[in-house]
């Protein structure tokens, strides 16, 4: 990786500062939205660093439906790849970039050495207990909370309009298309959101969060 590449990496990794001898095998790579980076049972080519952009880490049905389980912002982790690394098992799931991005990747015996350093392996675990906690609040809102409600709490997440397909609303819920228009037009019923194609006008926010609010099936 070129030293003007460096301190952008060092700012976001900082445990990297620790190992200098592996970063000139670091090399940049910027690729477009929708770009896939890994597939559910690949083997994993790396640890992942992004720099610019965001990474959808989802997890595939046999009936083809999706529940996203997080997404990799720039100086955040993927658990996937490093659960990957760790075990040297195939990926459980697959990433693909959510708008352009830059990243680079630490190859797998290059991944050994660095965890061999105290600093980085207390940096990697760090941010592996954070994407953890995330997950753990997943399975709970999967699990215990309503899908009217999950659905309010996330076109509250997306500003007035939300600009999305039912089929993404269902996916990052871990739902199906069906569920979630059934749901859109009793809340267009209710007079909280106007359907337009591909938009969602949220009108009485109030009524939205208070929905979002209820916590139980």
């Amino acid at each position: 990786m070129p030293d003007t590449d460096a301190p952008s990496l060092l700012t976001l990794y900082p445990a990297m500062g620790s190992l200098p001898e592996l970063l000139p095998r670091l090399n940049l790579v910027r690729v477009p939205a929708g770009t896939p980076l890994f597939r559910e049972h690949g083997t994993c080519q790396g640890f992942p660093m992004v720099l610019q952009g965001e990474v959808r880490v989802s997890r595939s049905a046999a009936n083809g439906r999706e529940l996203e389980l997080y997404r990799v912002l720039p100086g955040e982790m993927c658990l996937v790849s490093s659960a990957g690394l760790f075990a040297g098992q195939p990926l459980t799931a697959h990433g693909v970039t959510t708008t352009d991005t830059t990243l680079t990747l630490l190859s797998p015996p290059d991944f050994q050495v660095a965890m061999a350093d105290p600093g980085f392996r207390n940096f990697v675990l760090g941010l592996f207990a954070l994407r953890m906690a995330d997950l753990t609040s997943l399975i709970e809102a999967v699990a215990f909370q309503r899908l009217d409600s999950r659905l309010a709490a996330t076109l509250l997440g997306h500003g007035q309009q939300v600009r999305a397909t039912h089929q993404a609303l269902a996916d990052e819920l871990g739902t199906v298309r069906e569920i979630v228009t059934r749901l859109l037009h009793r809340f267009e019923r209710d007079g909280i959101v106007e359907l337009s194609r591909e938009c969602i006008t949220i009108c009485n926010s109030a009524a939205l969060r208070n929905l979002a609010a209820l916590q139980t099936r």
